[in-house]
């Protein structure tokens, strides 16, 4: 590891004699506390394993297998925890809950400040696109804030089709809303970094004009009020660097995604209430959904390349968690606004969609262990760091542990080692050290555990395990069953039950597929293949069988050859290892059938998986579902005949906005022999980088437009023509 990639910047922090919003003293203990209580939980569990390997006969692979436990069981207890965390804090009421959004309570009039929306687009659909602008520019214009805000769509789009269509869906939707002035769009002709930078391009270029912006995604959606509600904390407290929402998962439309949503609906809560509980002003940032001050973001965020190329090296795909941490170790607070409920996303259709978003940010996150150790990083973006790369690292360290315990269980049989004695080495160590005399409890355990099988003691470690495991969905449905406006929400108790235990077994199911997913996806980049940039898939209608093969294949043959293993072992290692075996073998029509929406449909109609945001809609989520601003049948890129490049060189309207928006730097080249070649042979006669040359040329895209109209049809290529007779209004004759 190296020292720090990340510079020191030797910016300015925080405004000076402002408290912070949480003291030190206080969110320390409740760090301590927390991590304490963790650490506690795995020690204990890797104290009962390692007892029980001593009963086994310890060796070698049994080390490695309890170092592999304590990690992946410290995982676990971190997430049980977090869910406990929430539990209490929701125990003790609203009023006795940390939120940094209590500043902006009874708070009203007019913002001070200036805010911008920020939406990155990369070669979306744009009418939907602006169709999510449109929702949120009126629902805060329906807050009464409209004044105070901007909006840019930031283009990264590479489908020059698609670039057409957004300068027109934009124009379109400004004359709607009366929005020019007030509602922007750029195109980056040279998209370096991706996603970071065409933030950091735009807050280079426009960013001074701003105090704060408020950073989504293509598919993110958000209410007007709790934007306003955001901007004024941001305006109040003048230590908050970024406010992160927890976005919610809506229009799910397979089963796959109607799963997602439901279990982010239904248990994310706990889990985020408790992550605030002691992360408090040291949060992390998710990328999307957020408000951030734009000062310090511009002097500390800039990141540099890590050493070396992808997919280690190179430039930070992940860059939300780094700048967080940039903006917490120089003094700014990050904190989740875990009480924002309208702030909303979407997600990919299907498990094999899943996947590839996944492999991005896989290698995202795997980079951060170039900056686990960096200089002055605090403990809690450690910490966020050290989650991030586990979630990934994760599965094949579950791999391994998997495997070694089959391979010691192989060993065992093939041996013929007997059982060895019951003499608890756990209970004798205890009692030499008197570690815990104080409890009492030595003798009971003592008494219990001398009469206890090894395989009884593994199924008390299993139990153990397992609560952890299904505690935080178990408190979360009782917490909605009991509570009538919720229950209501999700549908009813019935519904409710049906959807947890239906989510419960495709988990256990799915959890092995994305486990061997994952392992291939680090082990590719082990072996230096990095990932490429695309577009998220949002729509689909179901994953191909296929496609199903291809992707998880590699667990189905993994799954046979670990099944006629665990047979060969015995009937109750197999059974043992049955939710495992039985979720690689069932990976690919579990795939395919999970990704059908007429199975969505039907459970929807069922009322399961069913969630708040579909039994009683949002006002933000109608507006964008009527929101036709940006579409006009008579002003569009996307008529038939005339879609995209094509309408930007044949019709009108197309062609004056095409070249109003162009910088105009260009214009002295001379691109007629390439604009000859695309008029006689058509568009696709040209390479692409030939054909974003042409529409880059002012001169040379108003030159084609005379052409198509004056020239007759013999001169042209067909195209061109079709184009100009899509014109034609055929009306039928009068009836006799």
């Amino acid at each position: 590891m190296m020292d720090s990639p990340v510079p020191t910047s030797a910016g300015n922090g925080p405004p000076p004699g402002i408290k912070p919003y949480c003291g030190p003293f206080k969110a320390g203990l409740r760090r301590i506390g927390f991590l304490t209580i963790v650490v506690l939980i795995d020690v204990a569990c890797g104290l009962w394993l390692t007892d029980l390997f001593w009963r086994l006969g310890f060796n070698n692979a049994h080390i490695l297998i309890l170092a592999l436990f304590l990690l992946l069981n410290g995982l676990l207890a971190l997430g049980t925890m977090h869910a406990m965390m929430g539990v209490w804090d929701w125990l003790k009421g609203r009023k006795r809950s940390v939120c940094i959004t209590d500043l902006a309570k009874g708070q009203e009039g007019p913002l001070t400040a200036r805010h911008v929306v920020v939406m990155p687009v990369y070669n979306e659909d744009i009418v939907k696109v602006c169709a999510r602008v449109e929702a949120i520019h009126r629902s805060i214009e329906a807050a009464g804030q409209l004044p105070a805000f901007d909006f840019y769509i930031l283009s990264d789009t590479t489908d020059l089709n698609c670039w057409i269509e957004e300068e027109v869906a934009w124009t379109n939707l400004c004359r709607r809303l009366d929005g020019f002035g007030r509602i922007y769009y750029r195109r980056r002709r040279k998209n370096e970094n991706r996603k970071a930078g065409n933030i950091g391009d735009f807050v280079r270029t426009w960013g001074g004009h701003y105090d704060s912006m408020v950073v989504l995604d293509a598919d993110s959606l958000m209410d007007g009020a709790d934007i306003v509600k955001m901007a004024r904390t941001m305006e109040l407290y003048p230590r908050l660097g970024i406010l992160q929402t927890p976005p919610k998962l809506i229009r799910g439309g397979s089963v796959f995604t109607r799963m997602q949503q439901f279990a982010m609906r239904l248990y994310g809560p706990l889990f985020i209430r408790g992550l605030n509980f002691w992360q408090l002003g040291a949060g992390s940032y998710w990328g999307h959904n957020a408000i951030i001050r734009i000062r310090p973001f511009s002097e500390f965020c800039e990141l540099p390349a890590l050493p070396g190329r992808e997919p280690f090296g190179g430039r930070i795909l992940s860059h939300d968690f780094v700048e967080a941490a940039l903006m917490v170790r120089e003094g700014w607070e990050v904190w989740l606004a875990w009480d924002i409920v309208g702030t909303y996303e979407e997600a990919p259709p299907t498990l094999v969609d899943h996947l590839k978003r996944d492999r991005r940010w896989c290698q995202g996150n795997l980079q951060h262990m170039w900056l686990i150790f960096a200089r002055k990083f605090p403990l809690p973006s450690r910490i966020h760091l050290f989650m991030g790369i586990m979630a990934y690292l994760g599965s094949p360290l579950w791999f391994l542990f998997l495997g070694f315990g089959t391979y010691l269980a192989w060993e065992r049989k093939e041996s013929g080692l007997s059982q060895l004695p019951y003499e608890s080495h756990l209970v004798e160590w205890l009692e030499k050290t008197h570690l815990l005399d104080w409890t009492g409890m030595i003798p009971k355990w003592k008494h219990a555990i001398q009469f206890m099988t090894t395989g009884q003691q593994a199924l008390a470690l299993t139990g153990v395990v397992a609560f952890m495991l299904f505690m935080p969905k178990i408190f979360a449905l009782a917490g909605a069953v009991l509570h009538g406006r919720t229950r209501r929400s999700f549908g009813g108790a019935i519904s409710l039950v049906v959807g947890v235990m239906l989510e419960l077994l495709f988990s256990m199911l799915l959890a092995p597929c994305v486990m061997i997913a994952h392992t291939f996806m680090i082990l590719g980049m082990v072996l230096g293949r990095s990932v490429s940039w695309g577009n998220q898939t949002r729509e689909t209608d179901g994953t191909g069988w296929g496609e199903a093969v291809a992707v998880h294949g590699p667990a189905f043959i993994a799954g046979l050859a670990w099944t006629a293993l665990a047979r060969h072992i015995g009937s109750s290692f197999a059974l043992w290892m049955s939710p495992i075996l039985l979720g690689m073998l069932l990976a690919i029509p579990l795939s395919v059938y999970t990704s059908r929406v007429r199975y969505g449909a039907a459970l929807r109609r069922r009322k399961i998986f069913t969630i708040p945001e579909e039994l009683n809609p949002p006002e933000v989520m109608n507006l964008a579902d009527h929101a036709r601003a940006a579409v006009d049948p008579a002003l569009t890129a996307l008529a038939p005949g005339r879609e995209g490049v094509i309408a930007a060189v044949v019709d009108p309207y197309v062609n004056g906005v095409h070249v109003s928006l162009l910088d105009p730097a260009d214009i002295d080249l001379d691109l007629t022999e390439l604009a000859e070649r695309m008029l006689k042979e058509g568009p696709t006669a040209l390479k692409k980088d030939e054909l974003a040359s042409v529409l880059y040329h002012g001169p040379t895209v108003l030159g084609m437009h005379r052409a198509v109209w004056s020239r007759p049809f013999e001169g042209l290529h067909s195209s061109w023509g079709k184009a100009i007779e899509s014109y034609r209004i055929r009306t039928e004759p009068d009836a006799v």
